[in-house]
């Protein structure tokens, strides 16, 4: 077939469904054709995947028509999409599909993810599929087989979807290896990448494809513009400055949800997620049918019934948190909303893109305050929107425990060798800079698991034969290793199954172990009575009679304010705005203003509060907690050094709280040497406990390393306390036989660089260093003082509730100040 005939196949299938090529999609296609491999930037809901899968099914039609064959012959694989989310992935399946079969290709897509019928995942271990949709962990999964490799030799395409979600962390990582690995059997396969929200798209294509410098990049249609709202409270009405989760909002929401056909309502967290859909459906005036409930921990079958009621126009609105944040096709949702900050313009933007995902469609998302400082993040998300502001994603480098994983999961897959891995691990961005030194420690450490574990059998993993060739020969090793590929750390969690069948999804064991008998809790939209717990499964029932049951929290929830947005709220916060948002905070403002002095992107704000219950020292960079967790203990050990004293500290995404028991004067010479970034990896060594945080991030890199290997099919799941007995062990063992282990460097490497954001506080530091220092001494505590005062307390005993305590403050406050 002529390429114009093609082409003109194409066209007719668009437009048979109404639509029209966009130049950006038409441009994909002339990429594609032309053999080159790239990074596609366009915004959610404007058609990014038939701008990318056109190019092989113009492709297809070129190519000599293929002899006939049987249903059960093998196919040498086409397309293999990668996608970061298996719900993502199953929808995917189905949009591939379509214009398949519109132009009559006979092309059969398969499904090999968590997800995925046995009927998909036997299809795709025979090679008897043309596109293979697959998610990083099931790709790996399936390469760890010997067969695998030789039968995509011939692959075409590989297009790796929302690279920006896998950029930044190790499931990158892994994939990285893997496509390393695939260009090598497949030289002339081509890659593509495609990314909706990313702030640094040279460094994510760079990563994505190494042996190709200067590869394309494609722009696709401009950034939907998106319009934020905020539901604002009526004028004079008092408002929380701290501490809710904005449930008083429940009337205005209700009616906003009762405006639109199908509404999506983002909250940050699962916890918030099944509040919230709790407090709704107390007053939900419709079918309980129409309300659902959607996060990560709810069993996959749940999850796919409220996309299909997405998809099908049935539901009037789902509380989400960011399992719905990727590129899930919706186009009966008409509106969202957003549960206090979204923390991120990134993700403020994803989430707007749920809406009207349709090409050419704007994006609205109307922000709902759970207190009053959060109105400034909106109207400061607004100006990073407006500026073309989106967060850059770091990716990780030298993750020595996914390079373990893959080694061991090549070895499985028929041997390697050292000398030629080496070069072709090399070759990826994750481990350009691998040293000699480290990849012999690897192979050490799968061979004998380390100096240390010599002695122990079940450490020995992989062997070195005759022929230099590195093996996998112990079926046992072998089924443990396939069980734990991957890098998502699932440790710890219990699952939630009704008495008599039915699995709801799971919860945190520390959570479920302190349940009794007879305890009710809310989760996955009901309210539930534990009836036992055993062998890590809670078994329930739906509590009779109504009432109210604890709402499980799961660790690690909380969403840390991005530092370009943290830029953008100092601005709105010097007063630099006037939207409603900062209309409505004028007065607040004002009464910061005139206590101390408003925050500015010009100076550094630190306020010396003294009170009955002692001094109060609060520092406002505006860099998210994790950069300031990192500062607080740095700027007490330096406080320390200046007088014998014991500090306690808080955090929260606008700055830091120091509480000295015995009070200390500071001058502003004093507060440049604290702040001063001088020996700060030395002094950040000693200000926090490093060896036991460390020790905590040692449990899953040891898992993902495959000392902690999972429990067999049919043998008792092994409790999360087993495993941080287990992991605690390995980890005190390695310190004292062989404490240059490789993982124990890394532990203590991925708490600087993650957990306490080296990074970015280096960053802070030298932002701070060429500003000035504005050093107020309020008579009481301000409006910005007041959430990181409420914050401390959270850690001090007492038998009253927190918000009541909060609360009560509050109320002082703004009697004092007429609030």
């Amino acid at each position: 077939m002529k390429r114009s005939d093609a082409l003109q196949r194409l066209h007719a299938w668009f437009g048979s469904r109404g639509w029209r090529p966009l130049p950006f999609q038409r441009a994909m296609w002339r990429h594609y054709l032309a053999g080159e491999s790239g990074l596609l930037h366009t915004p959610t809901g404007s058609g990014k995947t038939l701008a990318m899968f056109g190019g092989p099914l113009l492709q297809a039609m070129l190519d000599p028509p293929p002899a006939p064959r049987r249903a059960s012959a093998v196919r040498p694989l086409q397309v293999l999409w990668v996608t970061p989310l298996r719900a993502l992935a199953s929808d995917t399946a189905r949009a591939l599909q379509a214009p398949i079969d519109g132009l009559g290709l006979g092309w059969r897509v398969g499904l090999r993810s968590g997800d995925a019928s046995n009927r998909d995942r036997r299809l795709a271990r025979e090679g008897r599929i043309d596109v293979l949709v697959t998610t990083p962990e099931s790709l790996a999964l399936l390469l760890s087989y010997p067969d695998t490799l030789e039968r995509m030799r011939q692959l075409r395409c590989v297009v790796v979807d929302e690279w920006h979600e896998l950029l930044g962390n190790k499931r990158g990582v892994l994939l990285q290896l893997n496509l390393a690995l695939l260009r090598e059997a497949a030289p002339a396969v081509q890659l593509w990448g495609l990314s909706a929200t990313l702030g640094n798209l040279p460094q994510a294509r760079d990563v994505l494809l190494p042996h190709r410098p200067q590869a394309t990049i494609v722009e696709g249609a401009r950034q939907r513009p998106v319009t934020i709202r905020s539901l604002l409270p009526e004028p004079g009405e008092r408002f929380p400055w701290a501490g809710h989760l904005g449930l008083s909002q429940l009337p205005r929401v209700l009616d906003a949800l009762f405006r639109a056909h199908s509404s999506l309502l983002f909250t940050n967290t699962r916890a918030q997620a099944e509040l919230w859909h709790q407090a709704l459906a107390a007053v939900w005036p419709e079918d309980a049918g129409t309300l659902a409930l959607h996060h990560g921990s709810l069993d996959p079958a749940l999850r796919q019934q409220v996309e299909d009621g997405l998809r099908a126009g049935t539901l009037r609105c789902v509380v989400a948190t960011s399992s719905l944040d990727l590129g899930v096709d919706f186009p009966e949702v008409d509106q969202v909303l957003q549960l206090g900050s979204p923390k991120g313009v990134a993700r403020l933007r994803q989430r707007a893109g749920r809406a009207s995902h349709r090409p050419g469609a704007s994006g609205q998302i109307l922000c709902i305050p759970s207190h009053a400082l959060e109105l400034a993040e909106y109207a400061a998300a607004r100006h990073a929107l407006h500026d073309g502001v989106i967060e850059a994603r770091r990716p990780p480098t030298l993750s020595l425990d996914v390079l373990a994983q893959h080694a061991v999961s090549r070895a499985l897959a028929g041997g390697f060798n050292a000398d030629a891995l080496l070069e072709q691990v090399r070759g990826t961005h994750a481990f350009a800079a691998l040293e000699d030194a480290q990849w012999n420690a690897v192979i050490d450490f799968i061979v004998q698991g380390g100096r240390a574990l010599t002695r122990y059998p079940e450490f020995h993993k992989v062997v070195r034969d005759a022929d230099g060739v590195y093996r996998m020969p112990d079926r046992r090793q072998a089924l443990r290793h396939r069980l734990s590929i991957g890098t998502i750390s699932s440790d710890g969690s219990v699952r939630v199954q009704f008495l008599r069948g039915g699995s709801l999804g799971a919860v945190e064991e520390q959570f479920a172990s302190r349940l009794r008998r007879g305890d009710r809790f809310q989760f996955a939209g009901r309210l539930l009575e534990l009836v036992q717990l055993r062998d890590m499964t809670a078994f329930v029932r739906v509590a009779r009679g109504g009432g109210d049951g604890v709402v499980p929290r799961w660790q690690g929830g909380q969403l840390p304010l991005s530092m370009p947005l943290g830029r953008e709220l100092e601005k709105v916060l010097s007063g630099a705005d006037q939207s409603a948002e900062s209309r409505w905070l004028a007065p607040l403002l004002a009464l910061q203003s005139q206590m101390s002095a408003a925050p500015s992107p010009d100076h550094l704000l630190v306020e010396d509060v003294r009170r009955r219950e002692g001094q109060f020292l609060f520092v406002y960079p505006f860099a998210g907690r994790h950069v300031h967790e990192a500062l607080a203990a740095l700027l007490a050990l330096r406080c320390t050094r200046r007088q014998r004293n014991s500090i306690g500290y808080a955090v929260n995404d606008h700055g830091l709280v120091l509480a000295p028991a015995t009070p200390v004067d500071l001058q502003e010479q004093d507060w440049r040497a604290m702040l001063d970034a001088g020996d700060l990896l030395q002094d950040l060594r000693e200000a926090v406990n490093l060896g036991e945080l460390a020790r905590r991030q040692f449990r899953g890199i040891a898992r993902v390393a495959g000392l902690l290997v999972p429990s067999l099919p049919g043998g008792m799941p092994r409790s999360l306390r087993q495993l941080q007995a287990s992991a605690g062990l390995l980890h005190d063992v390695l310190r004292e036989h062989d404490p240059e282990h490789l993982l124990l460097a890394l532990a203590e490497q991925e708490v600087l660089h993650d957990s306490l954001d080296l990074p970015g506080l280096q960053q802070v530091l030298a932002r701070i260093a060429t500003r000035s220092l504005s050093l107020q001494r309020p008579s009481s505590l301000t409006p910005l003082a007041f959430p990181l005062w409420a914050e401390r307390l959270r850690g001090q005993f007492s038998n009253e509730d927190w918000r009541t305590r909060v609360q009560r403050a509050a109320q002082q406050l703004e009697r004092r100040h007429g609030r």
